[in-house]
């Protein structure tokens, strides 16, 4: 028989969780927190009693054999009686827990009754369900006595209304092995050292190490990363491949790398997860049921949108998911989310597993030790480490809810001006300065912010959900979250102009972090073409000693590239001399050398006082710019205008730094030529003399 490895949460949330996606605010606390409160009931067990106990239980049905296995929160021995814990922390109000409210949590208890009952053939057992407050630590319990014949047909039940789930997966599985160890290389032959990086990405894999790749660009990175992944997944070594980016661009190459296998024969699920405010299907309204019909009842649908989408698509691209979305009714982002846990491969940005506030909760520790990451433009991970570790607060928030809830809730209101305070008391020391910075988080105002949580999620459960409220909700959360990583690698500052009061806790050195969390999966591939200066980024991205490194020259030859320096002050204080020079430099190069060029700026404000000189120089040019907060479908028609076969040359006016600026692939004549302007450097200002400061 074909064996099933599942966990008993896993197992009973498929069949038994219901109800729809509410997200006025988290009703339940964090895992730290949680960890926390288990910790706490656990403790005061008496001697015999055992918490986190191991079960595990091998149950047959039809083709497939079921080892289902869990850790139950505590095993209770009374005289007469064996209980089963099953412990659940939140911020909900307990008089709200009713004893059938979450029928879930009662099938978690059941199932760990079941297999301990069974393994000790006790005909009967109880379970006890109980509801602990994260603030207040007030419990409720609920006690059912159960019979050993009832949890055997609860567990038989489970496991049928599961089983077709298995075994559409298991089928999968199968048809995914076998194609991919036939799967020949997409290509007829491998570019210069493309067969070296293949194979040292395999290698890494294998042994279940971390790689540090600098390939540059034309090397074919992607495909080289990917095709041994999908060898490795051939072998069972591991279970699934996430391929992350920073931008929307670089997730269709890879799209495209994963559809060229297919071609090949491969029969892999892959997922691309799109942000949430780019799948939502509703302009404006809360992710709730009574505001969003595709969050009402979610829970009650989404398995069969689950079977649906996996029984006939390979690729399930954002289009894909939105189609499937609309058939079955269900919120696309968090159908997305969902089929992340069972795709082959999911393709989606770096915070979706770095960041503390977004990062795929569900993943267990044994999923991770079966997973590759395959990090794409790896640079940039530096800069979105230390963002994703960061948090920070506004003044002006809590003076408005101070200002609001003066009359509707006393508590809220009091905790609102006290923070207000806090935030002016600050301000008063450093009027001069405009900015301080400290080297701890601010006890006394971690203590505020618990109570405004507090105060803030009583409000929300009565309401629909006040934006100020709920925004700065959001915001004190991260920063509690935010504080409990606060070590060396941290400065708190503040930043006090005459219109806002900002306290920022700043993540400097994102490397202990990002490490934390690439080496609890099985091995981690960072890639990039830019990965230089090479020790720099091996340091900030987590690198250790016993990590593989590997290094590449260009797989083109010299020759082929030309490089012209055109000497000219670019400061601000020559701009307005300089534009005429920059106006007349692309029509001259264009002249001597036609084809489509980019032409990139330090800034927006440069890069348009060029381009309005430009037009009125030449009106008839064939011109594209670059505008803030392009949407996907301008940034697509934008790069779809550079093609080989033009009537007239093409020149894109772009921003350094922006999305055009890399991980963009014009092959052939579609770009003939780059001219940039400026050293490329990032702005001056006081978050990077603080980063100086630091390694100094």
């Amino acid at each position: 028989m074909k064996e099933v490895r599942v966990s008993v949460r896993n197992l009973v949330e498929y069949v038994y969780k219901s109800g729809s996606i509410d997200q006025k605010f988290h009703t339940t606390s964090s895992m730290t927190e949680g960890t926390r409160l288990h910790k706490k009931i656990q403790k005061n067990y008496k001697e015999g009693d055992r918490a986190e106990e191991f079960l595990s239980t091998v149950l047959p049905f039809d083709d497939l054999s079921f080892i289902v296995e869990g850790r139950c929160d505590g095993l209770i021995f009374e005289e007469e009686d064996v209980i089963i814990e099953e412990i659940k922390s939140t911020r909900s109000s307990l008089g709200d827990l009713a004893e059938d409210s979450y029928p879930v949590h009662w099938a978690q208890g059941k199932f760990y009754a079941y297999i301990y009952a069974k393994d000790h053939n006790l005909q009967e057992i109880s379970v006890k369900l109980t509801y602990i407050h994260v603030e207040t630590e007030e419990m409720i319990h609920y006690l059912q006595r159960f019979t050993l014949n009832q949890l055997e047909d609860f567990a038989s039940k489970t496991i049928e209304v599961y089983y077709p789930f298995a075994e559409l997966l298991t089928t999968h599985k199968e048809k995914r092995n076998e194609s991919a160890a036939a799967l020949p290389f997409p290509f007829p032959e491998y570019r210069k050292g493309q067969r070296h990086l293949a194979g040292a990405v395999y290698k890494t894999i294998k042994e279940k190490k971390t790689l540090f790749a600098n390939a540059p660009t034309g090397t074919g990175k992607t495909i080289s990363t990917i095709f041994p992944s999908v060898k490795v997944l051939a072998e069972e070594s591991i279970d699934k491949i996430y391929y992350l980016t920073a931008k929307t661009i670089t997730r269709t190459t890879a799209e495209e790398a994963f559809e060229m296998l297919e071609q090949k024969g491969l029969a892999a699920k892959t997922l691309t997860i799109t942000a949430k405010d780019k799948a939502c299907l509703k302009e404006e309204g809360l992710c709730q049921s009574g505001s969003c019909p595709f969050a009402e009842g979610y829970y009650d649908k989404i398995n069969e949108a689950v079977m649906d989408i996996i029984r006939n698509e390979t690729r399930m691209t954002r289009q894909i998911i939105e189609q499937y979305g609309r058939k079955h009714r269900v919120c696309p982002f968090e159908f997305s989310i969902d089929l992340s846990y069972i795709a082959d491969a999911v393709i989606c940005d770096y915070n979706y597993i770095f960041d503390p506030r977004v990062s795929l909760k569900r993943l267990s520790d044994s999923q991770k030790k079966r997973t590759v990451l395959l990090t794409d433009e790896a640079h940039n991970l530096v800069d979105r480490g230390r963002a994703m570790f960061s948090a920070e607060l506004e003044k002006s928030s809590f003076l408005e809810l101070k200002r609001s809830y003066k009359e509707k809730n006393k508590e809220l209101y009091a905790v609102s001006h006290e923070i207000n305070r806090f935030f002016i008391s600050l301000r008063k020391q450093y009027e001069e300065t405009g900015m301080e910075v400290y080297k701890e988080a601010f006890p006394e105002l971690l203590e505020l912010l618990e109570r405004f949580i507090g105060s803030a999620e009583t409000e929300l459960a009565g309401q629909s959900g006040e934006s100020t409220l709920l925004e700065t909700y959001f915001a004190a959360h991260n920063f509690i979250k935010i504080s409990s990583l606060y070590n060396e690698n941290y400065v708190t500052y503040i930043d006090s102009g005459k219109r806002e009061t900002i306290i920022r806790l700043f993540c400097l050195n994102p490397s202990e972090l990002l490490s934390r969390t690439s080496k609890s999966f099985s091995s981690a591939v960072f890639f990039s073409a830019t990965l230089s200066p090479f020790q720099y980024y091996f340091e900030l991205l987590g690198g250790e000693h016993e990590d593989y490194r590997f290094k590449i020259p260009s797989p083109f030859p010299k020759e082929n590239s030309q490089v012209f320096l055109k000497p000219l002050s670019t400061r601000y204080r020559d701009r307005e001399r300089s534009i005429q020079p920059l106006v007349s430099l692309p029509q001259e190069l264009m002249k001597q050398r036609p084809g489509n060029y980019l032409y990139f700026f330090p800034s927006y404000r440069y890069m348009n006082e060029v381009y309005e000189a430009f037009m009125k120089s030449d009106p008839d040019a064939d011109v594209l710019i670059q505008s803030a907060g392009m949407t996907e479908d301008e940034r697509e028609a934008f790069l779809q205008a550079f093609h080989a076969d033009r009537e007239s040359p093409l020149i894109g006016f772009a921003v350094l730094g922006g999305i055009f600026s890399e991980g963009i692939d014009l092959k052939g004549d579609r770009l003939n030529g780059v001219i940039v302007v400026g050293v490329g450097l990032p702005q001056l200002g006081p978050e990077r003399e603080i980063i100086k400061d630091h390694f100094k």
